[in-house]
């Protein structure tokens, strides 16, 4: 293989990864920009880990609802599909059921894709990271802010406190 063979392999896998990533980081944009705005209810959340720096582990009650759902099936290791949920006045969802499509979900419904790698089950993203020395007001955290698109792909974008309101490191500042 010669010298410009090599060269021309290079940046043509070079130039291939570029595209790759910043078509995923395009597809993120859009949905932050397009996404339907959702809240999931927390459940207890783990401590944030001193080796990672600060950052909060999430759970969401929607995944003891889906395990529940799947009941026997607590052996699956890996597997995707869709939790199906109402929407209330504020936006929080509600579960009703498991789907194996968005298309599944009904005009007042919305699709939110769940994965299960390794047994456990995700929605979005399961750790919040913010800045050093927040971890305290992180802790009045009660709601997982997402943005969800038609397909059911979900983005966490912020945290709510009890009331709902966005959790923004400003209002430290402001109390």
């Amino acid at each position: 293989m010669t010298e410009m063979m090599r060269r021309r392999i290079l940046w043509g896998g070079l130039t291939l990864v570029l595209l790759v990533c910043n078509g995923l980081i395009i597809a993120k944009e859009r949905l932050l920009a397009s996404g339907e705005t959702v809240l999931l209810e927390l459940a207890p959340r783990d401590p944030r880990s001193i080796m990672q720096g600060d950052y909060m582990r999430l759970r969401y009650s929607l995944i003891r609802q889906i395990d529940n759902a799947l009941g026997d099936q607590e052996d699956v290791v890996t597997a995707d599909g869709y939790v199906i949920a109402t929407l209330d006045e504020d936006n929080v969802a509600r579960f009703q059921r498991l789907a194996q499509s968005a298309d599944e979900a009904g005009s007042s419904e919305v699709a939110l894709l769940y994965r299960i790698r390794g047994g456990r089950i995700n929605i979005a993203s399961d750790a919040f990271f913010f800045q050093e020395g927040f971890g305290e007001f992180y802790e009045a955290a009660r709601y997982g802010e997402v943005r969800v698109s038609a397909g059911g792909d979900v983005l966490l974008v912020g945290l709510r406190d009890r009331d709902k309101r966005p959790m923004q490191p400003a209002m430290l500042k402001a109390e």
